[in-house]
C-alpha cells in the first residue's frame, strides 16, 4: 500500500499533529459574566485608586483587556436589558428609570435573550444573584428566559442580611429564591457570601463536556434598604479603619467581599480545569452613586457626575475581559464599546455570529477586543429618556470623540466631581501577587505580567483632567444643563467634561442634534406601569412574588 493511498486515512485520523485550537474547534468556551451593582469608575484599583484594594479584579484586568472607553446605561434595568437583548433600551421600552418591585411590567417576552441564544449552542445557563427585568408573572422570570437555574432575587436591591426589599413604607417583603421557590434558609447570611458560595458550587458541579454560562449578578456595592443602606460584617469593616469616612469605610468592606468573590470563582474554575477555555467578563451596570446619592459612597473620580446622570461618571463603566482565547493581551483598549455589545460579541466568540438578528443595536466587537487597530463605533447613542428630558450621544468626527448631552438630574446637585481620589495610599502589590486570581492564572498564557508592565497599564487606564481639584473654567465654557443648556465636550481632550464647546462648534452641535433626532424617531414608548397594590408583599405572606399569576387575596381586594 503506497503512502499516497494512506494519506487521506492518516489525515482523517489526525496523525499530523493538529493544533489545540483545531482539535478543540467544537468545544465552546465557558462564559463567566460577573456584574457588579453600582460600582464606580474609581472604586477599582486598575483605574488608579489605592484606597480600597481589589487584587482579584485587578489581576484579571492586568492580564486581560481593560476596557477604558466602555459605556453603560446610567441606571440598572436599562443596562441589564441592553446586555440581555443586544438592543438599546429605547428599542425595547426599557429606557425610563428602573423596574420597581411593585410595578407590573418587564423586559418584553418577544425579545430573545442571551441565554436563549446560548442554550441553542448547548450551553448550561445559570444565573446567581440579581435579575431586575420583571417578575410580576412567571414568564418574565429567569427560568422562563433561558436560564436552567436561578439562586438570588428578582427585585433591584435587598437588605444584605434579612433579604427584604423595601420599595416604599408600605411595600416591603422578602426576596430570595431558588428557582421559583422562596429560599427562607438564606435569612441571616450575607448576600455576597451566599452568591459566591452558589457560584462556586455551580462551577464545581458543572459537567465540563458542556459549555457553561454563569451570570453572577452581585448585589454589591448597591445600597440596601434606606434604614441601613451600607452593610458589611464588622470584622471586614475593621480592616479599613484607615478610611476616615464611615460610609466609605463600610463601602470598602462591601467591595472587598465582592473582590474576594471574583477570586473564589476564578479559583474554582482553575480547580475544575476550566480556565484555559473560559471567557471572564467583569463590569459594572452603571456609574457609581457617589457623595451620598442613593445613600451610597462610591467614587467616579475624576469623572463628573453619578449614577443616573449623563456625565461620564454615570455612563462610563469600569470593565474588563479576560481569556486565554484573546490575542494581544494584556493591554488597555481605548476602542469605543457599549454594554449592548456583549450579546453579539460573545456569540461571535463562540462561533455563532450568524444567529444574531439584524435588528439588534450592539456591535460584534470580538475582533476589536483581539486587535487594537480595529475600529468600532462612529456614532453611539448613550441615553434618550424623554420623560425626564435627558439625552446624550457620542460621535466620532475628524478623529475626535465628541459627546453631546442635554438635561440633568436633581437640579444639578451632582454635576460635579466627587471623590475620594484614593491616590494618597500605597498600592497593595503583595495582595495582587498573592490573590486567588493571580495564583489561579499562573499556568495559563494570561498569567500576571511584570510589575513594570502593570505600572504602565495603570498609567494608561487612568483619566487625567486639566484641572486637579476643581472645575474652575471660564464662564463662557461652563455648561449649566439645569438651565437647559446643551453641553458639548471633546472627550479625547477633555474626558472630565470641563469645557463646554457648544458655542464654539455650532456645526457639530447641529449634526449631533440631527443624529439624536434620527435615534428619537426609532424609539418605542417606555413600558413603565404604575405600582399595583396587589403586588404588596403583605398580601402574600410578606414575600415578593409573581403576584399576577394568582387570584388576589381577599385581604387585598379593597386596596
Amino acid at each position: 500500500m503506497t503512502f499516497l493511498f494512506l494519506l487521506p486515512l492518516l489525515l482523517s485520523l489526525g496523525f499530523f499533529g493538529q493544533s489545540a485550537a483545531e482539535t478543540n474547534s467544537e468545544k465552546k468556551p465557558n462564559i463567566i459574566f460577573i456584574i457588579a451593582d453600582d460600582l464606580g469608575w474609581n472604586d477599582v484599583g486598575f483605574h488608579g485608586s489605592n484606597q480600597i484594594p481589589t487584587p482579584n479584579i485587578d489581576a484579571l484586568a492586568y492580564s486581560g483587556v481593560i476596557l477604558n472607553n466602555y459605556y453603560v446605561m446610567p441606571v440598572c434595568t436599562p443596562s441589564r436589558s441592553a446586555l440581555m437583548t443586544g438592543k438599546h433600551p429605547i428599542h425595547t421600552g426599557m429606557q425610563h428609570r428602573v423596574i420597581f418591585a411593585n410595578e407590573p411590567y418587564g423586559l418584553p417576552l418577544e425579545e430573545k435573550l442571551l441565554p436563549e441564544y446560548l442554550r441553542e449552542q448547548g450551553y448550561k445557563n445559570h444565573i446567581v444573584g440579581k435579575w431586575h427585568l420583571g417578575h410580576f408573572q412567571k414568564e418574565y422570570t429567569p427560568l422562563h428566559r433561558g436560564f436552567d437555574s436561578h439562586f438570588g432575587y428578582w427585585s433591584g436591591h435587598q437588605d444584605y442580611y434579612d433579604h427584604t426589599a423595601q420599595e416604599s413604607l408600605y411595600y416591603w417583603g422578602y426576596d430570595m429564591r431558588r428557582g421559583m421557590n422562596v429560599s427562607y434558609d438564606s435569612r441571616g447570611k450575607y448576600t455576597t457570601t451566599l452568591l459566591t458560595e452558589e457560584a462556586v458550587k455551580v462551577v464545581h458541579h458543572h459537567n465540563t463536556s458542556e459549555p457553561l454560562f454563569l451570570y453572577l449578578s452581585h448585589l454589591a456595592t448597591h445600597s440596601a434598604n434606606p434604614y441601613l443602606p451600607l452593610q458589611a460584617p464588622d470584622d471586614v469593616v475593621k480592616k479599613f479603619s484607615y478610611i476616615e469616612d464611615k460610609n466609605r469605610r463600610i463601602f470598602a468592606a462591601m467591595l472587598s467581599l465582592l473582590d474576594e468573590s471574583v477570586g473564589e470563582v476564578t479559583k474554582a474554575l482553575n480547580e475544575k480545569n476550566m480556565l484555559n477555555d473560559s471567557i471572564i467578563i467583569f463590569t459594572t451596570d452603571n456609574g457609581g452613586p457617589a457623595g451620598g446619592f442613593n445613600l451610597n459612597a462610591a467614587s467616579n473620580w475624576p469623572l463628573r457626575g453619578v449614577k443616573d446622570s449623563l456625565w461620564e461618571g454615570g455612563v462610563r463603566g469600569a470593565a474588563l475581559i479576560w481569556s486565554p482565547l484573546i490575542k494581544n493581551t494584556p493591554r488597555v483598549s481605548h476602542q469605543l464599546m457599549h454594554i449592548q455589545d456583549w450579546l453579539p460579541t460573545l456569540l461571535s466568540a463562540i462561533g455563532d455570529k450568524g444567529a444574531v438578528s439584524d435588528e439588534i443595536d450592539g456591535q460584534d466587537v470580538w475582533e476589536a477586543i483581539n486587535d487594537p487597530e480595529k475600529g468600532t463605533y462612529d456614532d453611539l447613542l448613550l441615553v434618550i429618556d424623554n420623560q425626564r428630558n435627558l439625552s446624550a450621544l457620542i460621535k466620532r468626527k475628524d478623529e475626535e470623540m465628541w459627546k453631546l448631552s442635554q438635561g440633568t438630574i436633581m437640579d444639578g446637585k451632582f454635576d460635579k466631581r466627587i471623590g475620594p481620589d484614593g491616590r494618597d495610599y500605597k498600592y497593595d502589590w503583595e495582595g495582587l501577587k498573592n490573590g486567588f486570581v493571580a495564583q489561579a492564572i499562573k499556568k495559563t498564557k494570561c498569567a500576571l505580567p511584570t510589575i513594570k508592565n502593570i505600572e504602565t497599564m495603570r498609567q494608561k487606564s487612568q483619566i487625567y483632567c486639566s484641572k486637579k481639584n476643581n472645575l474652575n473654567v471660564s464662564e463662557s465654557r461652563r455648561c449649566r444643563p439645569e438651565w437647559g443648556e446643551i453641553c458639548l465636550f471633546n472627550l479625547d481632550d477633555d474626558p472630565c467634561e470641563l469645557n463646554n464647546l457648544a458655542k464654539e462648534q455650532p456645526n457639530i452641535v447641529k449634526e449631533m442634534l440631527e443624529l439624536l433626532q434620527k435615534f428619537n424617531d426609532t424609539l418605542v414608548p417606555p413600558r413603565n406601569q404604575p405600582r399595583d397594590p396587589a403586588s404588596n408583599p403583605k398580601c402574600w405572606d410578606n414575600v415578593w412574588l409573581n403576584w399576577m399569576d394568582y387570584p388576589k387575596p381577599i385581604a387585598c381586594q379593597s386596596q
